[in-house]
């Protein structure tokens, strides 16, 4: 079980009670770290969705304006053209059969995105019992089954972020590190929130953020006013 240390307390303390804007969030987060490295800065929503429902699933990306902060692995599936053009991009594994047989046998996902040509996509389908739960599988919705695998590297690497909801309901979206400028940091959140709210499922009826709060890793969450996100 974890405990909160004193820091988190203290600053518990200060935090607003009230929702804020994203600058007075952000400003509160930078001041008031929850550990001496350099922790990455959540966006949480809860969302109002029926969860019996399949089609109110929330899944999307968002492309960082300021980037992630975050040293991206990227795996590619690919063979021939694709595939050297994916490497030439600054991909960090690149093959087809031997990368498969990797994952399937060894449960090997040691990066942060897969990304897959559309013919690949065949083989690729038999990592979809490891890769899956982790949320690793490509997918054309997130544009990781892609022909341009170097475009989709270069995103990857440059700050492209995917979200998909769990089944509680709840969304957390990575936006940046603690040490970024607070514009920066304020970009790349309002840019999260634009990329929610146009992942609202058509069939959602009525409120669909219901809550939205931001915190760094061992920090204190920072309730935030979605109507004055674009503040």
């Amino acid at each position: 079980m974890s405990r909160h240390g004193k820091k988190y307390f203290n600053a518990a303390k200060k935090a607003p009670a009230k929702p804020v804007t994203i600058a007075e969030a952000v400003k509160f987060v930078k001041a008031n770290p929850g550990a001496k490295f350099d922790e990455t800065v959540d966006v949480y929503f809860r969302l109002g969705t029926e969860l019996a429902k399949g089609d109110t699933a929330v899944r999307g990306t968002v492309k960082l304006p300021n980037g992630s902060g975050k040293t991206v692995k990227v795996a590619v599936f690919a063979g021939g053209d694709a595939a050297e053009a994916a490497r030439a991009a600054g991909a960090d594994f690149v093959g087809m059969a031997d990368l498969i047989e990797k994952v399937v046998k060894e449960g090997w996902c040691d990066f942060d995105v897969a990304i897959a040509t559309v013919e690949a996509m065949k083989e690729v389908r038999k990592c979809a019992r490891i890769l899956g739960p982790r949320g690793l599988m490509p997918n054309p919705k997130t544009g990781t089954v892609t022909d341009d695998t170097a475009t989709a590297v270069k995103e990857a690497k440059g700050g492209k972020v995917d979200f998909r909801m769990d089944k509680t309901g709840n969304l957390a979206v990575i936006a940046g590190k603690r040490s970024f400028e607070e514009n920066a940091l304020v970009e790349n959140i309002k840019a999260v929130l634009d990329a929610v709210q146009a992942a609202k499922p058509a069939s959602v009826k009525g409120v669909f953020i219901k809550s939205m709060s931001i915190s760094s890793t061992m920090g204190v969450g920072v309730p935030v006013a979605v109507a004055n996100g674009a503040e």
